[in-house]
Order: structure tokens, then C-alpha cells, then sequence
């Protein structure tokens, strides 16, 4: 018979179970059982933790007045007597009134205060006194402005404008416009009468409340809306040929070989031969558009490559001369010219043959009365001209009704080989008057004064005149 001998682990702590654990002893070994606690309002049972019903165990402590309610983990003691709407119970039981206006959030809305009743409360609304031109704010605690030009009840009249202010309101004219007293309404000003000349460069136009400027012919109204700028009008192409721009119109001018017709615009072929303006051919002339065709002599010229028509030895374009680079190289019958177009002080230079005056200074009456343009023009003829001929015309363009013009050769004209004439009021022409006997220079200043308007601009023609050899 063997005999055995039992360890009891947990005795001995040679067991394994955790603090939270109890040890369990068994035959040869041991086994951890989870400890169990439960809450307040539980008790353990069979390893399982199950409401305790204080109101079957007696456990509660609710009065006499009160029903004991179990609930999970609790209980709740309910009132017997049940209170009105706007009444509780308190501790004893009895029912009171609840003060809604310290209990409720917002019981009331804007404008009105809260005033507690039995059983209940009222909301009244909050008076307030405001003075003319101020209403009571929503929630009744202030006085604010009211803005009658918002809400249309105002006095203004048509073209007024309404400025509110506190209390009250102004009525006020637009811009443009001044209040008539006497009508009571708002009048329009004519800026125009206001300020003559003050508010526009050219042309002044009222308009209601504003007014406009415009520009005469030949101009076109700046970015600012006030001034006037000079229209080029060559841009539309108006001419039938060569156009130049000058300030506030424009100027048509004709290739060689044509002349400008009365209209100021068309370009009219000269027929040279018909004309006869020198010995133009020495054998036969044909006329064609712009020039003629000639048999030549075998010397003085070069024969084009058409074979008819003879072309004197342009100096200038073969670079056969010895002109600056500041001066312009012109050819003439049988030779060229040095020709300077320079401007003299206080003008700019606009283009290649065209001086303008730019400024002078406030006490220089001189420059004040000086030309307001000068341009330089250039002619040449043979020696055998037809005397008295017509070199050059002058006037202003476009011309204007009651335009008039005084011409005269101030400078170069000392031999007193030119003379002038006024065609009309608004044309004048250059004539030579006397036979040029050799060839010969000339720079004659050709002045024209023109009155437009009650006031005088002077315009001057500086030409140089080339009378050269008939030998071809």
C-alpha cells in the first residue's frame, strides 16, 4: 500500500494567481478564481452582480408622502400628491410656486420684461419715451435715429438728394445742380456760362446736372475730356496722293509730274508737253502720267532704260556729292543743292520740312508774334520759263467761312524777281515776274497771315527756287 502526500499550493504560495485572483486548492494542483466586487446598489451572486431592490427590502428612506420607484443600482422617491403646471414639490412635499422669470432662460422675447405670477408669469412689454426723428430700439431699452431717407419719409423733391442726420434729415441738390429759393426746386447750372472758357479747350455743351466738351474739325477730344488733341487725319487717307498733317486740318500734296486740283484733294497728271514749261524735249515729247517721254542729245543726260525719256544725273542718288549729313542733298537740272531745314530756337521740328513753335518765354513779345509754323518747299525751273508764271500757292486748309489772308515776301525777293497776289480771301500765289537769265539760287520767305475769328496767325513758306539751264 503506497501512501501520498498533498501539497496545498495555495497555503504555501506556490501558486500563480494574481492579486485580483483568489486560489482555489484542488487533488495535485490549484485553481485562480476572479475576485468579484460589485458597486453600490448590487450584490454578488453566484459570481454575478444583481440589483438590489431597496423598495421590496426596505432598504430606502423615503416619507410617508413619497413612493419608493426602484431603479437600476438606485432608487427614486416619487410625491403621492402631484402638483399643478407651474407648481413643485419640494422636500416635504408640498407644492409650491415656481418663479418662471429666474428659472427660464429668455423667458421673454426682446422688448418685454418678465413678472412672475402664481402658477405661471407675464411678459410686458418695455415703454419708452423717444423724441421726433428717434423710434424705440427692439428691445425697448434705448432710443435710436430713424433714417428717413430710408425709409422714403422724407420731404425731398425730385433731382434732391436726402442726407440723413440725427433725428432728422437734409435735403440736398445733386451735383450740377443749385436750389432755387424763390421755386423750391433744384435748377440745373450751366457750367458752361459759369465758367467760359475755363472748362473746356475748344467747344463747351451743357447737359443736365454735367456738361460735355467737344472739338472743332480737325481735332478729336483728349483722354482728360477737356482738351483737344490735333487729328491726324492722314490716317483716313484723304488725299488722292501725298497727304501731310498739320495742326488741326491737313495738307494734300502731289507726286512730281501732277498738281493739286481746286477740290484740294485730287492729283491732276501735268502735261508737260502741252504746257511747254521749258524745252522739255529737244526731238518729240509724249506725254504719260506723272512725267513725259523725250528723245535725248547724245550729251548732258542719260538715256532711261524705257529708251524715251532723258534723266539728268541725280548727284544725290548716285552719292556724287558732298552734302553734311546734317543737310539734305536736293538734285536740279544739271547738278544738286545743300539744302538745310533747320529749325530756328523756341520750335521743334515735326518732320523733315516743318518747324513748329513750341513755347517762348512769357516776355518775349518777338517770339509770341512769330510764325506759328514754318515749312520749307522746293521749285525748280529752266531759264526759258514763261514770264509771269505761277510758281506757288498758299492758303489755309481746311478754309472757313470769313477766313482772309494777307501775303507778302518778307526776305529774298531783294531784286524783286517774285511777286505775290491774293487769288481770293482765303488763296494767295507766288509769281516770278522777271526772266532769269542764267541760272540762278533763290530762298525767298513767303509770309501769310491769316484772320480767323477776330484773331491773326502768321504761317511762313520758306522756298527755295532753282532756276537751271535749258541745255538737256
Amino acid at each position: 500500500c503506497e501512501s501520498y502526500l498533498y501539497v496545498n499550493e495555495c497555503v504555501t504560495s506556490m501558486h500563480s494567481c494574481q492579486a485580483s485572483e483568489r486560489c482555489v486548492n484542488t487533488v495535485g494542483s490549484f485553481v485562480c478564481e476572479r475576485t468579484v466586487t460589485c458597486p453600490a446598489g448590487f450584490q454578488l451572486r453566484n459570481q454575478v452582480c444583481e440589483d438590489i431592490d431597496e423598495c421590496m427590502v426596505r432598504s430606502h428612506n423615503c416619507g410617508q408622502r413619497f413612493e419608493c420607484e426602484n431603479t437600476e443600482g438606485s432608487f427614486l422617491c416619487n410625491p403621492k400628491q402631484r402638483c399643478l403646471t407651474g407648481f413643485t414639490q419640494d422636500s416635504h412635499g408640498n407644492c409650491i410656486d415656481i418663479n418662471e422669470c429666474s428659472s427660464l432662460s429668455d423667458p421673454c422675447s426682446a422688448g418685454f420684461h418678465c413678472i412672475n405670477t402664481v402658477g405661471s408669469y407675464t411678459c410686458q412689454r418695455k415703454v419708452i419715451m423717444c423724441s421726433q426723428g428717434y423710434h424705440s430700439s427692439p428691445d425697448g431699452t434705448r432710443c435710436i435715429d430713424v433714417d428717413e431717407c430710408q425709409t422714403g419719409n422724407h420731404g425731398c423733391g425730385e433731382g434732391q438728394i436726402c442726407h440723413n442726420l440725427p433725428g432728422s434729415y437734409r435735403c440736398d441738390c445733386q451735383t450740377g445742380y443749385l436750389y432755387d429759393a424763390l421755386r423750391q426746386v433744384c435748377s440745373d447750372v450751366n457750367e458752361c456760362w459759369s465758367y467760359p472758357g475755363r472748362l473746356c479747350a475748344q467747344t463747351c455743351e451743357n447737359s443736365p446736372g454735367s456738361y460735355q466738351c467737344s472739338c472743332t474739325a480737325g481735332f478729336s477730344l483728349a483722354f482728360d475730356g477737356k482738351n483737344c488733341e490735333d487729328l491726324n487725319e492722314c490716317d483716313s487717307s484723304p488725299c488722292g496722293q501725298e497727304c501731310a498733317n498739320i495742326y488741326g486740318s491737313y495738307q494734300c500734296y502731289c507726286r512730281q509730274g501732277f498738281y493739286l486740283k481746286e477740290d484740294g484733294h485730287t492729283c491732276e497728271d501735268i502735261d508737260e508737253c502741252s504746257q511747254s514749261i521749258g524745252n522739255l524735249c529737244v526731238f518729240q515729247c509724249v506725254n504719260i502720267p506723272g512725267s513725259y517721254q523725250c528723245a535725248c542729245p547724245p550729251n548732258g543726260y542719260t538715256m532711261s532704260t524705257t529708251g524715251h525719256t532723258c534723266r539728268d544725273i541725280d548727284e544725290c542718288t548716285t552719292g556724287v556729292h558732298n552734302c553734311s549729313t546734317e543737310q539734305t542733298c536736293s538734285n536740279v537740272q544739271g547738278g544738286y543743292r545743300c539744302l538745310s531745314f533747320s529749325c530756328p530756337p523756341y520750335y521743334r521740328k515735326v518732320s523733315d520740312t516743318r518747324c513748329e513753335r513750341s513755347g517762348c518765354p512769357a516776355n518775349s513779345v518777338d517770339c509770341q508774334t512769330s510764325p506759328l509754323r514754318i515749312t520749307y518747299y522746293q521749285l525748280s525751273f529752266q531759264i526759258n520759263i514763261v514770264i509771269p508764271t505761277q510758281i506757288f500757292r498758299i492758303g489755309p486748309s481746311p478754309a472757313y467761312r470769313g477766313d482772309n489772308i494777307a501775303i507778302s515776301i518778307t526776305h529774298g525777293n531783294e531784286e524783286n524777281y517774285f511777286s505775290t497776289r491774293k487769288l481770293n480771301s482765303f488763296t494767295g500765289a507766288v509769281y516770278l515776274q522777271r526772266q532769269v537769265t542764267q541760272p540762278r539760287d533763290f530762298l525767298i520767305d513767303v509770309e501769310m497771315k491769316l484772320l480767323r475769328q477776330g484773331a491773326f496767325t502768321t504761317f511762313l513758306a520758306r522756298i527755295y527756287v532753282f532756276i537751271t539751264s535749258n541745255t538737256l
